[in-house]
């Protein structure tokens, strides 16, 4: 392993990503996210698939910074929807907020407005997170995870970001901003997705 790859960059500027995945992938690595680069181009995120975005982030990054780079897809997918927002979830609202939270308000709100005649039982959904690392030159891992739920009437707890205070878990019976972070990370789209990836990681370390 280079000096370079023993710095991970985190695809992301959005804080709760980069968080989950530093806590659950500690390996003792200098990690970074694209906030705390200033000379990397953004790429663009333009796939059809979660898998499409993850591989073209990951890729894109990693050959711009020189770092093994993790990135994500995820998204809620609602099946009274078509599956929307799914690729456009983070900007499924047509707003153009700097400010993470206010978008994520404002997302969540369209989620809502769009399904208020759809009854509960008809309000499924889930979460999905394709995770992809790779080096400057390869794609070295992807990974999957998925969370199935409901669609609640309102916004319900303050924990996470994103869709997560609508995101009902019946199994719990709380949202997922309801959760601890521990109690997330033991059930979410990300959280299975980072435990698949950890394993294969962890053999490309000892591989050299």
């Amino acid at each position: 392993m280079s000096d370079k790859t023993k710095k991970i960059l985190v695809a992301t500027t959005n804080p709760g990503k980069f968080a989950e995945l530093k806590d659950m992938l500690d390996f003792g690595f200098e990690w970074c996210s694209l906030g705390d680069l200033s000379d990397v181009e953004q790429i663009r995120e333009d796939g059809l698939t979660f898998v499409e975005n993850a591989r073209k982030k990951a890729f894109g990054y990693a050959k711009a910074s020189g770092c093994w780079t993790i990135a994500d897809d995820s998204g809620l997918v609602v099946d009274a929807l078509g599956g929307a927002p799914g690729v456009r979830s983070s900007r499924f609202s047509g707003a153009q907020e700097i400010d993470r939270i206010l978008l994520d308000h404002k997302n969540m709100a369209k989620v809502l407005r769009l399904l208020s005649a759809v009854p509960n039982a008809k309000r499924t959904a889930k979460f999905v997170c394709c995770l992809c690392l790779a080096s400057p030159k390869e794609t070295l891992i992807e990974t999957e995870g998925k969370l199935e739920g409901l669609i609640a009437q309102r916004e319900i707890g303050e924990n996470g970001f994103g869709y997560d205070p609508i995101f009902f878990v019946p199994e719990l019976n709380k949202t997922v901003a309801q959760l601890t972070a521990d109690e997330k990370n033991a059930i979410s789209h990300r959280g299975q997705a980072i435990r698949k990836l950890r394993p294969l990681l962890e053999q490309i370390l000892r591989a050299g």
